[in-house]
């Protein structure tokens, strides 16, 4: 093999590597600018009936977490502990009459 059909070769996997590369990115939605960043220009698109369930999961899972940050703030309050102690007092008094 001479030195000219070795840099023809040489062109060539180049060429056929650029091409398969541009390809993929083209398919992945990857775009690149002048400077070579390369950004992804599009998302896949969702299923409307997948989203829709993620937002409801989602949505339940909000509820869940205020009612759990509302029971565990509630006992601490100062309003809560008072309710506790006064409760307590009733039931004391009420035991002391039976």
């Amino acid at each position: 093999m001479n030195w000219a059909a070795a840099i023809v070769l040489i062109v060539l996997i180049g060429a056929t590597a650029s091409i398969l590369r541009a390809r993929y990115n083209a398919q992945a939605g990857i775009t690149e600018d002048m400077m070579g960043n390369q950004t992804i220009t599009h998302r896949p698109e969702a299923k409307p009936q997948a989203d829709e369930e993620a937002q409801r999961e989602i949505a339940a899972l909000k509820e869940r977490i205020e009612v759990l940050e509302r029971i565990a703030y509630d006992k601490n309050s100062a309003t809560a502990q008072e309710r506790a102690r006064i409760s307590a007092e009733i039931d004391a008094l009420r035991e002391d009459k039976d």
